[in-house]
C-alpha cells in the first residue's frame, strides 16, 4: 500500500483539502528537482518480497496472517498484505555494488526462515509463487480482507468507483484453458504476489533510465514468468498482468456510441517519457480521480521555504493507488536527502529465492548495460513495439517472439542469450558487483534461456502431467507441495524434476468444497429438445445424467439414463405414443441441487439419503456444475491406491 494512514474522505471538504495538499506536493517536488536537492552520489537497490501462507495439511490458503504477525512481534520488516493469506517482507536498501545481490539473497532466506518458524505454530507454511495454484474463488471473499483500515478504505474506494452499478463484473482470460469468472469485489487483486525490485536513479538520468526499463519489461517477463494457473485453469504464462488490471479496472464506459479511450488504473503507460518524472505524476493526477484521502499535517511548500525535505505524503498516497508496472517512487534516504527510484512490479514471487535474485540481477544489469550502450532508446524501437512485447510476454512468456531494435524479430531465448545477458553482465560489472555473484545469478538466467524453461513452463508441464493421472484438486495440491519442497532445497527452477502424484505423502479430500471437484465441462439440453436427440447425445458422450437448463443458464430439470430407458420401454409397448415427445415430458422437474460452497461430505449425505447418483450444482439459480457418483468413485480409488502405495 505504501502510505499506511489513509482513509475514505468523509466529506467533500476533506477531499478538497487533500487535493490541495496533493497539488502543493507536486509544486514542492518540481522545486526540489529544479534546485538539485536529490541524492546523486550513492545509488541503491531494494526489494519487497510478497508470499502466500498455506495450510500444511491441505496446501490451501491459510488465513492466519494476523496470528503470524503476533508471533513475529519485534520484526518490523514483515508486514500484512491485502488478504489474510499473504505477508510482505521489506528488505534493507543496499548500495548497488559489491556483494549486494548475495547479501539480499541471504537476508531473504534468513527472514523467510524466521517467518517459517512462526507459521509452524499455526500448522502453516509459506510459498513463493506469482499465483497460488490452490487458490479458490471462495478464498476471495471479503471476509479474508486483512482487518486494517487502509485496506478497507482501498476496497471501498474501488468498489464505489467500479462496482456500484452492477453486482458482478467479468474476468476473462484464455490460454490452454479458459477462465470466465464473475467477481463481486476487488479482493481478486490478492491472487497476485510479486518480488518488487527498486532501482535508485539520478533525477537528470530518470527519463533515459525509465524508458530503458519500459523497453526491457517484455524480455524480463519472458524469462521470469511464474503465474500460469488461476483456479485450476492454465492461462497466461504471467497471468498476474491481466488479473491485476481487470481486478482494479475502475473504468466506466459512459457512451454507447463512441469508442472513447479510458485508461486503466493498472497500466504499462501511454507512451515514452519525454522530459521529466513529473510527466508521470501529473498524468496520473489528471487521468485518475483521487481514491483515498489522508490527514496530511505537513506543509510541503512551507518546508521547502525552510529548506527542509518534505515527505510528500499526499503525492505518495495517490501514487499508491495508480498501479504502473514500472512505478516512479519518491523517498528520503537515511542521510536526509530525497531520492528517486524505479519500482519494477512485473517480477513474480518465486520460484525460489535464488531465482528471484537472478531475475533482479538480470533486470538491474540490463538497465545499466543498456544505459551505457544506448543514449536514447526511443531512437531504437517504437513505443508500439514495446507495448506489443509487454502484452505478448505476459501471454506466452519464454515461448514468445519479440520485435527488438531496428525492427528485428527475435525469439525470447535468443534475445536474452545473444544480446541482453552480455549487456546485463557489463552493467553489473560497471557497478562493481562481485564477479562471483554475476556468474552465479546470470548463470541461472542463461541456463533457463538455453533449456527454454522458467517457473511458468515448469508449472504448466507439471500440472498437465498430473491432470492426466489424478483429479484436479489433488493435482493442484501435489503441484503446490512440490513447489514448496523444491523451494526448501534452494535449487533454481530449471533443475526441478517433474512431480509424481505420490510425492504428496498425505492427501485428505474430506474437507473439499463441491466447487473444487464438480464437473464444469457440461453437456446440457433444453426442455423442448426431442427425446431422441438427448438419447443420442447421452450415448455419444457416455453420460448417465444431463441437466436441463433454460436459455439463461437456469436449471429447470434433470434427465437420467433410467428415465430414458423407462420412456423407450413404454414406447415399445404403446405404439401410438407420439414421436414428438420432448424432454419436458419426462424430466425430473425439481431435481435436488447443491451449492458449490457445500462440502464433499454434505454431497455424500444428500445423495445417500435420497438414493440418487447425481447432484446439479447451482449458485443463484444458475447451473455451474454437476457431481455424480463417478466423482466419488475416482476419489475413493485414489485413496485406496495411496493406502496400497504405503504398504
Amino acid at each position: 500500500m505504501g502510505e499506511q494512514k489513509v482513509s475514505l474522505a468523509s466529506s467533500g471538504s476533506q477531499m478538497q483539502r487533500f487535493v490541495k495538499n496533493l497539488l502543493q506536493d507536486v509544486e514542492a517536488l518540481e522545486y526540489m528537482l529544479e534546485n538539485d536537492w536529490f541524492e546523486t552520489d550513492t545509488m541503491r537497490i531494494g526489494a519487497e518480497q510478497e508470499l502466500c501462507l498455506v495450510d500444511k495439511e491441505t496446501y490451501k490458503p491459510a488465513t492466519i496472517a494476523m496470528k503470524a504477525l503476533d508471533h513475529l512481534k519485534g520484526h518490523d520488516w514483515v508486514e500484512t498484505e491485502l488478504a489474510r493469506f499473504n505477508l510482505e517482507l521489506n528488505l534493507t536498501p543496499r548500495v548497488f555494488k559489491g556483494a549486494c545481490l548475495s547479501q539480499m539473497e541471504k537476508e531473504i532466506q534468513t527472514n523467510l526462515s524466521i517467518v517459517s518458524e512462526a507459521l509452524k505454530k499455526e500448522n502453516a507454511e509459506l510459498i513463493l509463487t506469482g499465483i497460488l495454484p490452490t487458490l479458490r474463488e471462495m478464498d476471495l471473499d471479503m471476509e479474508n480482507l486483512t482487518p486494517k483500515k487502509r485496506y478497507k478504505a482501498l476496497m471501498e474506494a474501488i468498489k464505489n468507483s467500479f462496482f456500484e452499478e452492477d453486482t458482478n463484473h467479468q474476468l476473462h482470460l484464455s490460454g490452454i484453458d479458459e477462465l470466465n469468472y464473475r467477481h463481486g469485489n476487488p479482493l481478486i487483486e490478492a491472487c497476485n504476489t510479486s518480488f518488487q525490485v527498486h532501482l535508485q536513479v539520478k533525477p537528470d538520468n530518470f527519463v533515459k533510465m525509465y524508458n530503458i526499463t519500459q523497453a526491457l519489461t517484455g524480455p524480463t517477463i519472458a524469462i521470469s514468468a511464474n503465474s500460469p494457473i488461476v483456479f485450476g485453469k492454465r492461462l497466461w504464462h504471467e497471468s498476474r498482468i491481466a488479473l491485476f488490471q481487470q481486478a482494479l479496472d475502475t473504468r466506466k464506459p459512459k457512451s454507447e456510441y463512441y469508442q472513447r479511450e479510458w485508461s486503466p488504473r493498472v497500466s504499462f503507460g501511454s507512451g515514452w517519457l519525454e522530459k521529466s518524472i513529473m510527466e508521470i505524476y501529473k498524468e496520473d493526477i489528471a487521468r485518475f480521480r483521487v481514491l483515498l484521502s489522508a490527514d496530511v499535517e505537513e506543509d510541503s511548500l512551507g518546508m521547502i521555504k525552510d529548506e527542509k525535505v518534505p515527505k510528500l505524503r499526499a503525492l505518495q498516497v495517490h501514487n499508491s493507488t495508480v498501479y504502473r508496472w514500472n512505478r516512479p517512487c519518491y523517498g528520503i534516504s537515511d542521510n536526509g536527502q530525497p531520492h528517486l527510484r524505479i519500482e519494477n512490479r512485473v517480477l513474480p514471487s518465486g520460484p525460489t529465492v535464488v531465482d528471484e535474485i537472478a531475475n533482479a540481477a538480470f533486470w538491474l544489469g540490463a538497465v545499466e548495460g543498456l544505459a551505457e550502450e544506448c543514449d536514447d532508446i526511443r531512437k531504437k524501437m517504437s513505443w508500439e513495439d514495446v507495448m506489443d512485447n509487454f502484452a505478448k510476454a505476459a501471454k506466452y512468456g519464454i515461448d514468445n517472439k519479440f520485435t527488438w531494435f531496428n525492427d528485428k524479430k527475435i525469439s525470447a531465448s535468443d534475445l536474452i542469450l545473444k544480446e541482453l545477458l552480455p549487456l546485463s553482465r557489463k552493467g553489473l560489472e560497471n557497478k562493481g558487483v562481485h564477479k562471483k555473484d554475476i556468474d552465479k545469478y546470470l548463470g541461472i538466467i542463461e541456463a533457463r534461456a538455453k533449456e527454454h524453461t522458467n517457473g511458468a513452463r515448469w508449472q504448466l508441464r507439471a500440472y498437465s502431467k498430473l491432470r492426466n493421472e489424478v483429479e484436479k484438486d489433488e493435482a493442484l495440491s501435489v503441484l503446490t507441495a512440490s513447489i514448496i519442497q523444491n523451494q526448501g532445497k534452494s535449487k533454481p527452477v530449471h533443475t526441478w524434476k517433474m512431480p509424481k502424484a505420490f510425492d504428496l505423502d498425505h492427501y485428505s479430500p474430506s474437507n473439499l468444497k463441491v466447487g473444487e471437484f464438480m464437473e464444469t465441462d457440461l453437456f446440457t439440453v433444453q426442455k423442448d429438445d426431442i427425446i431422441e436427440l438427448v438419447s443420442e447425445l447421452m450415448d455419444w458422450r457416455k453420460l448417465r445424467y444431463v441437466p436441463v437448463e433454460d436459455a439463461k443458464g437456469k436449471l429447470v430439470g434433470l434427465i437420467t439414463s433410467r428415465l430414458l430407458l423407462r420412456y423407450f420401454s413404454s414406447k415399445d409397448r404403446n405404439k401410438e405414443r407420439s414421436d414428438q415427445s420432448t424432454i419436458n415430458d419426462i424430466m425430473v422437474q425439481k431435481p435436488l441441487t447443491i451449492s458449490p460452497s457445500a462440502t464433499i461430505l454434505d454431497a455424500i449425505k444428500i445423495m445417500r439419503e435420497n438414493k440418487i447418483g447425481c447432484l446439479p450444482v447451482v449458485q443463484d439459480k444458475e447451473l455451474v456444475g454437476i457431481i455424480t457418483e463417478m466423482n466419488f468413485v475416482r476419489i475413493s480409488s485414489r485413496l485406496i491406491e495411496r493406502l496400497e502405495n504405503k504398504k
